[in-house]
């Protein structure tokens, strides 16, 4: 694939992880949203990588960790979620604005 075709692609979910993180409520998509947007991220900047450095291994490696401070975000991102749906019954991100309250 040439380097046009990957950078199409992560723009593409970039874009889709803006319009999921900004137009749902539920805090599940929100984050499913914020996911696509850093593996456009994630995506866009090892395909540079790739075809600026000649394939180093230097650049693998940035985005496996990239990868991997993502899966922990998540991680921590679902324990707060599913922390407050239990205490709250709340799933929507406009019923967790009362909780300031």
């Amino acid at each position: 694939m040439t380097l046009e075709g990957l950078l199409v692609v992560s723009a593409a979910l970039l874009g889709l992880g803006v319009y999921g993180a900004l137009s749902q409520q539920s805090f599940v998509m929100i984050m499913m949203g914020l996911e696509l947007m850093i593996n456009g991220g994630l995506l866009a900047a090892g395909s540079l990588w790739a075809y600026s450095a000649s394939g180093a291994p230097k650049g693998q490696v940035l985005v496996i960790v990239g990868f991997a401070v993502m899966a922990i975000e998540m991680v921590i991102g679902f324990a707060l979620v599913t922390n407050i749906f239990r205490i709250s019954q709340v799933d929507m991100a406009e019923g967790a604005a009362e909780l300031k309250h």
